[in-house]
């Protein structure tokens, strides 16, 4: 309603007292002003919103949608109104709409709706809890042709996913660093967790990018003219499963490009010579090269740059290069290093995660381009519908933060990195070990396990602390070896074959805060103690052990030599007798 028209009826039919109209309804316009900001601007606010800000938005956009009377129902009458039934919500449905079930044909028509949904889907959900959950947004996001796209009876489905998306775009460009111009030009938001967003890209480049002809590499003269199938990826090597799964379920074949260790540190990274080889070898065949920017040490960000300008090389043309950035955002150092790349050399996509960029629910993932072709390929190459609820949720949370609360968030991030390494530090030197010199990676850390005896007493070191209520570390024995996919992993986990140290390693990471960091390492430490406790007591129980048993020795031993005797004096006697 107009506010205008909204005053009068307040001040005319209900003799409301004009002053105080115009007080409430200074609060009205205050809020929707704020919405029309959003809307025109499309740029995160400065300021987060409130919940009850940020709960009538919702509601507005649920209304759009053609279920908006059980959007009503749901929100307005309350979880209780009903009984959970289907049947409920649309008896409860009538008394809430005001009316938007009058376009029946006659006053003893029995459906109260106005719209009458006869599809095989029509956004309809048998509990009212689920409804209330998702704001009546249950129709999902985009049509089966491409994810982006709008949907006539979404309306506010489809008004909510572009916002996202423009919401995260300035999330990223003025929050985490990246180039608008450039690396963040363009992008999409798929409810998809990151390896499957991965395998989405691959299928996107697969489809949108040429097959190159076998006469343009060496040594297959033989085949001269014949169309050769861009069919493989190569990998820079990270001890992650996903990425290397999320190649294979494209239906593609996988390269391991070995990786190389840093002389002068424990950093893992990068093999370029390894990389090159590769590309020369599987020349017209290779789709795409997987990079990693956010790792576990020592495993550090692989040299995208460079890897850029292999990719750019005239020799290598139709050679994508997709960047696994998945919970990279919140560092600035390896953000500055994507749009390095972007400028020096060829970048088709990066892939964030959402939840472990922005605090939401597992299920989400941000797919960024220079290009707006990739982008519109990923689109429509992902199948059918796309489920609204991790959008919601990056909605609702990019508006509760704001700018200003995301800048926040990164910024004690960095603050806690010098106490974490610090501490990190001070935990392993007083039970002889020492941190990992990793330097450029500023998220992962870890310190050397190499005292702990190596194999399964390094690996229960790690039990020790999930029992003790730590998550999130990762103890690597040397030696250990993992299958994936029909090919064997030597060294896994440290992302590398013959890694000298068994690790453990912990990250600070957005969100963490110093009362939590200082009761991981209270705890680490104790877990410590306990361990050399528990090894000095297994060590003294095996001594007590040894020396049992070498007493129980003994005394056969003596036994045996008295027996022995008594038998030689039996055997004297018995031949006295005889004589």
């Amino acid at each position: 309603m107009d506010p205008t028209e909204l005053q009068r009826h307040l001040t005319t039919a209900l003799s409301l007292p004009r002053n105080h109209v115009t007080v409430g309804l200074s609060n009205l316009l205050s809020s929707n002003k704020q919405t029309q900001s959003l809307l025109i601007h499309r740029r995160l606010p400065d300021n987060g919103w409130s919940d009850l800000q940020i709960h009538r938005l919702l509601l507005v956009l649920g209304e759009l949608d053609t279920s908006s009377g059980e959007v009503v129902a749901a929100v307005v009458g309350g979880v209780g109104s009903g009984s959970g039934s289907s049947g409920s919500t649309e008896g409860s449905r009538s008394s809430g709409s005001s009316g938007v079930g009058s376009t029946g044909s006659g006053a003893g028509n029995a459906y109260p709706g106005r719209w009458c949904g006869v599809g095989e889907r029509e956004g309809r959900t048998y509990s009212t809890l689920i409804l209330t959950n998702h704001y009546g947004l249950t129709h999902g996001i985009g049509r089966s042709g491409d994810v982006t796209e709008s949907q006539p009876k979404a309306l506010g489905s489809s008004a909510l996913y572009r916002l996202t998306t423009h919401l995260v775009l300035d999330a990223v460009r003025r929050g985490a660093g990246l180039d608008g111009s450039k690396v963040a030009g363009f992008g999409v938001v798929l409810p998809l967790c990151t390896g499957m967003s991965v395998a989405l890209v691959l299928a996107a480049l697969r489809d949108g990018l040429p097959s190159s002809s076998s006469s343009s590499s060496s040594g297959q003269q033989g085949q001269r003219g014949t169309e050769q199938r861009r069919d493989v990826v190569l990998w820079s090597r990270i001890d992650q499963k996903s990425c290397y799964k999320a190649v294979l379920s494209a239906g593609l074949t996988c390269i391991v490009i070995p990786t190389t260790i840093c002389n002068g540190s424990d950093e893992v990274t990068t093999d370029l010579d390894a990389m090159e080889q590769s590309l020369d070898k599987y020349r017209g065949r290779v789709l795409a090269v997987i990079s990693t920017t956010s790792c576990f040490a020592p495993r550090v960000p692989d040299r995208v740059d460079e890897i850029a300008k292999l990719c750019a090389r005239e020799e290598n043309r139709g050679v994508a290069h997709v960047i696994n950035h998945a919970y990279g955002l919140q560092c600035g150092t390896t953000c500055k290093l994507i749009n390095r790349a972007c400028v020096v050399g060829r970048v088709d996509a990066i892939i964030c995660s959402t939840d472990k960029n922005f605090l939401v629910p597992v299920g989400g993932a941000l797919v960024l381009s220079p290009s707006e072709d990739v982008i519109n390929n990923v689109g429509k190459v992902y199948p059918g519908r796309a489920s609204a609820a991790p959008i919601i949720d990056l909605f609702v949370t990019l508006l509760s933060m704001g700018l200003n609360g995301y800048r926040a968030l990164l910024e004690e991030r960095m603050r806690l990195v010098t106490l974490f390494k610090t501490k990190f530090e001070a935990v392993a030197a007083k039970y002889g070990e020492r941190p990992l010199v990793c330097p450029r990676n500023t998220i992962s850390f870890g310190i050397t396990l190499d005292t702990l005896g190596g194999g399964s007493e390094t690996s229960y070191f790690g039990s020790m602390l999930f029992t003790r209520c730590v998550s999130g570390t990762r103890v690597v024995p040397t030696g250990q070896t993992k299958m994936m996919g029909g090919k064997e992993f030597l060294g896994f986990g440290s992302s590398t074959e013959g890694y000298p140290h068994s690790y453990l390693t912990a990250a600070c990471a957005i969100g963490l805060g110093e009362d939590e960091m200082e009761e991981f390492f209270r705890r680490l430490d104790k877990a410590f103690k306990d361990f050399f406790a528990k090894q000095k007591k297994k060590k003294e129980r095996a001594e007590k052990e040894k020396k049992g048993e070498d007493a129980a020795a003994a005394l056969t031993e003596e036994d045996t030599s008295t027996q022995e005797d008594a038998l030689e004096g039996l055997s004297d006697k018995v031949a006295d007798i005889n004589v």
